[in-house]
């Protein structure tokens, strides 16, 4: 029950205090799960992520929902996903009964301005720590140029760059057993 609560505090805390969405929120669930807590190694937080980019919905959400089931099986999950999502609801919850009288605020635009501005920033610490647990070679290099071209070039839609790319790696780089 210990590990649940302080699951719930952790989802909670990470639902709180990340603007930007799921991408954003990946150095702060790694720094939780894998560094500070030791729920998970980075191998099997590096699959639970690929997993959950992969399938429909929100990142944070799909994160929760396997970290939870890895933590405290189906109650974990419930802990996990109410968590991660009670932050965003309440703080939804309070802007949307308030922004009316404060939408034209220059103070408020402002601090608006100065968060957009941080969440690329986010984003980019989350590459950052993901590419870290790639293997460092001539194949990792061409897949993530092939996929860069045929997103940033070509223009093609991120979910077919995801599944050619999970299609590929099941084909051609499965490992040895």
């Amino acid at each position: 029950m210990k590990t649940i609560l302080e699951m719930f505090i952790v989802f909670f805390k990470i639902g709180a205090f990340t603007f930007g969405g799921g991408y954003a929120m990946i150095p702060l669930i790694e720094q939780e799960v894998v560094i500070n807590k030791k729920w998970l190694s980075k191998d099997e937080f590096m699959d639970i992520l690929v997993v959950s980019q992969s399938l429909p919905g929100a990142l944070a959400i799909n994160c929760s929902i396997f970290i939870g089931q890895k933590i405290g099986g189906m109650t974990g999950q419930i802990v996990a996903t109410l968590a991660v999502t009670l932050p965003s609801f309440f703080i939804i919850l309070i802007i949307a009964s308030v922004f009316i009288k404060f939408r034209e605020n220059y103070f408020v635009n402002i601090a608006f301005k100065g968060i957009n501005a941080a969440v690329p920033m986010l984003v980019l610490v989350g590459v950052i720590s993901l590419s870290k647990g790639l293997k460092k070679n001539k194949r990792t290099f061409i897949i993530i140029s092939m996929a860069l071209i045929a997103l940033i070039i070509f223009k093609i839609h991120p979910v077919v760059v995801i599944l050619v790319s999970a299609i590929y790696g099941s084909i051609f780089l499965r490992e040895k057993v």
